[in-house]
């Protein structure tokens, strides 16, 4: 069986508000994926429903082309990590760990043990006498040891310091490599994180923007320096996302379907090229007002 996920038409409304709004895309196995959006822009209603936290009103949502929704083959090969309140948890790192293996076919208990280590987490301490840090580490060693045929991380790495979110990186993007499976990573930390991404989804009140291989998605952020006249001359009819002007230099921020042909346009004026980062890129998209790439 394969885990492609297929959502069609998929919406969501908590009273009169739409949370998810006709969103459909469909996600190859054994890739790991960026969901960004804004705060309400919908991203934890979506992941929630992909890992059946409740069922689909409007849409639909077909994981290895099966509803999921109270399917328990399917559900037990579906994980979804997030931020949540352990601060009356009596269970102990192991007994929860124990509870993990019984109910997950692929769950490793060896790398469970090493990345216990490798995190630092005391096996016999209650979970409500963990740091908000070491809880998240405890929530990264979960779905990073199941193994799941598709993990979800929902801003897992929150109250990890630095040091501590690169070993989370650091495994999640060796054991893909080792157990190749798909991936979604919903994140706010976006320039830490960009380079684990194959694909990126942005999600922006509620609807899909934007749904590209991460390589495709960059190479349409370019920045372009020189002359201010010259500068509005080259953007004249492109899709400008931002600009700023410094006595006569100006430098303006586009995302448009590049070309060697307009590199050398612009290089031949002596207009200084350079790239947008996926950040920056993810802000200039989602402002208010800003142009939608149709």
């Amino acid at each position: 069986m394969g885990y492609d996920i297929e959502v069609s038409h998929l919406s969501l409304r908590y009273d009169e508000n739409y949370a998810l709004k006709d969103v459909s895309f469909q996600l190859k196995e054994g890739k790991i994926y960026g969901l960004f959006g804004r705060n309400g822009a919908g991203k934890t209603s979506l992941l929630s429903l992909l890992a059946s936290y409740r069922e689909p009103i409007e849409g639909t949502i077909k994981i290895g082309g099966e509803f999921p929704f109270e399917n328990q083959a399917v559900m037990q090969n579906v994980i979804f990590i997030y931020d949540k309140d352990d601060s009356n948890n009596t269970d102990t790192v192991k007994s929860l760990l124990e509870f993990q293996e019984r109910y997950r076919p692929d769950y490793d208990r060896e790398y469970a043990d090493y990345l216990l280590k490798r995190f630092d987490l005391p096996l016999e301490k209650q979970i409500k006498e963990l740091s908000r840090g070491k809880k998240s580490a405890l929530r990264a060693t979960i779905g990073l040891a199941s193994r799941a045929k598709v993990t979800i991380f929902d801003e897992t790495y929150l109250g990890m310091d630095s040091p501590t979110r690169e070993i989370f990186y650091e495994e999640l993007l060796k054991d893909h490599e080792r157990v190749p499976r798909t991936m979604i990573l919903s994140t706010h930390l976006i320039a830490e994180m960009d380079y684990l991404f194959e694909e990126i989804l942005i999600l922006d009140k509620g609807k899909l923007l934007y749904h590209e291989d991460y390589d495709s998605f960059v190479s349409r952020g370019v920045s372009i320096t020189g002359p201010a006249d010259q500068v509005d001359r080259f953007v004249k009819g492109m899709n400008v996302l931002t600009e700023k002007q410094l006595g006569p230099t100006k430098q303006v921020m586009v995302y448009e379907k590049w070309s060697e042909k307009l590199e050398r346009e612009a290089l031949q004026q002596d207009l200084e090229i350079g790239a947008i980062s996926l950040q920056d890129l993810f802000h200039y998209l989602t402002e208010e007002g800003a142009k939608k790439d149709e």
